[in-house]
């Protein structure tokens, strides 16, 4: 009953987090200065083709069509209308192709970039921080600097100059895209061949800085845990190194759980920026394309996915630290 309460309030929680997210993701996009219409009539009459009832014609027909001639209150009621079918539209730029035909091009793309990312720099950077943490002397101070170095340089600077030294100089790797020209995505080894090559650059301007950051916070948790009263009265019974390891391990990893989603938060944002630098056919250089040419729903589905994302690995991570810690569950729902 009590883990119950606790799971109904994070669920509440999340749902109107996602609602104000929704309202803010409609509102901001529209108080950019310039109406897309306008750039997509100017492209069709660029050389003065048309007349001016015309160009009027064409710029109401563009309105209606995208439904910018109603009221703000009804768009954002028709924007929720089809968020909740899944339908996020037709672009402006690339009118009339579909939204989630775009998004479903360029997503598997961050995702194969992003997961094994948050993966590897999270289970990495915990070993090395509670390795350095136990053995303490050069491995530590070593470890401890390099990560602070790591996880203060941010994602775009790493990206940059990962491209510079081994893309354009050493000429080891890809400078960018995603696939070598001529070929088309598809399930072969061939083309999965082709596409790793351009795959490691991208993946280690994340992993990298990632990992410093998980291991800055492990060691410093570690550390924490091993001063502790109970370690010392653990000793002081005589129990071994190896079951008082776990049990700092155990308690170390609960805020290390807590800042995942956080730290998750951070790296997509990095990552988009990534993607960009490296000109990788993934959501980042989607979501450019879309800012640059005031594509409203291309832009809105993107930072609503990036919202969902983030909203959904702060829930599971609170379910996590819920099922873990009973003191947690108390504290939320007020029980002592």
């Amino acid at each position: 009953m009590q883990f119950a309460r606790y799971l109904l309030r994070r669920t509440l929680w999340l749902l109107v987090t996602f609602v104000a997210a929704m309202v803010l993701v409609f509102l901001l996009i529209r108080l950019v200065p310039g109406n897309p219409v306008d750039a997509i009539v100017a492209q069709m009459t660029r050389g003065g083709g048309g007349s001016g009832e015309q160009v009027r014609a064409i710029y109401d027909n563009y309105m209606r069509e995208f439904g910018l001639d109603l009221p703000l209150w009804q768009q954002f009621l028709v924007f929720c209308q089809n968020v909740l079918q899944g339908d996020f539209g037709t672009s402006f730029a690339q009118y009339p192709a579909p939204v989630t035909a775009m998004i479903g091009q360029a997503l598997p793309w961050s995702i194969a970039i992003q997961l094994p990312a948050i993966v590897v720099g999270w289970l990495v950077g915990n070993v090395v921080g509670a390795v350095a943490a136990f053995r303490g002397g050069w491995f530590d101070k070593g470890a401890f600097l390099t990560s602070i170095f790591a996880t203060s340089v941010p994602y775009y600077c790493l990206a940059i100059i990962l491209l510079f030294v081994v893309a354009v100089r050493m000429q080891i790797l890809p400078a960018g895209g995603g696939y070598s020209f001529g070929l088309s995505p598809e399930l072969t080894l061939t083309f999965f061949g082709d596409a790793i090559t351009y795959f490691w650059l991208p993946f280690w301007s994340l992993v990298i800085v990632f990992i410093g950051g998980q291991a800055v916070g492990m060691r410093s948790m570690a550390i924490y845990e091993l001063g502790s009263d109970y370690v010392n009265y653990a000793r002081g019974l005589g129990i071994g190194d190896n079951r008082i390891t776990r049990y700092i391990f155990r308690n170390a990893m609960l805020p290390q759980l807590s800042g995942l989603a956080l730290s998750i938060g951070g790296m997509i944002g990095g990552a988009l920026i990534t993607e960009l630098v490296f000109n990788y056919p993934g959501l980042g250089t989607l979501l450019f394309t879309a800012i640059s040419s005031n594509d409203y729903p291309v832009i809105q589905a993107i930072v609503l996915l990036i919202t969902i994302a983030v909203l959904l690995a702060n829930f599971l991570v609170d379910v996590v630290n819920g099922l873990i810690d009973p003191r947690i569950r108390a504290a939320e729902t007020g029980d002592r």
